[in-house]
């Protein structure tokens, strides 16, 4: 990741999201993106999502994800895959001996695989970022 993001001040307090609470604008820390978004640098990258079929797991078109390639992938997770050479972003379901990709919107189907399909998980979510403004 960039040396740009070095440290910002981070609010030592939570905001809630609920009913509004008083502002205490003197109690901030110093936090490092890096170092909150990016547990393995060596295994780290980053990548923009292209589609809506994880929209249902708060993933949107335009979003940049952080995928951690040391994860070690299990059920549930969200991950991003090859299959026979192409990349998704979908949610791994492995039970039972079945393996399966999760889309995580009804407008898309999941996706199981025949013998001859070749399906690696490439690593693991840790974090998805979207731009508000």
């Amino acid at each position: 990741m960039s040396a740009v993001l070095q440290t910002i001040s981070q609010a030592v307090h939570s905001v809630p999201a609920g009913f509004p609470a008083a502002a205490n604008e003197s109690s901030h820390e110093q936090v490092s993106l890096d170092s909150y978004l990016v547990s393995n640098p060596a295994s780290t990258v980053l990548f923009r999502v292209r589609g809506e079929s994880m929209t249902g797991a708060g993933i949107y078109d335009g979003d940049l994800l952080v995928v951690d390639r040391s994860i070690e992938p299990v059920h549930g997770q969200v991950v991003v895959a090859t299959i026979n050479n192409d990349m998704t972003v979908k949610r791994l379901y492995k039970r039972a001996g079945e393996v399966k990709l999760q889309a995580a919107n009804p407008q898309f189907q999941d996706i199981t695989f025949v013998e001859s399909d070749e399906m690696s998980v490439w690593g693991v979510v840790t974090f998805s970022l979207r731009r508000w403004n």
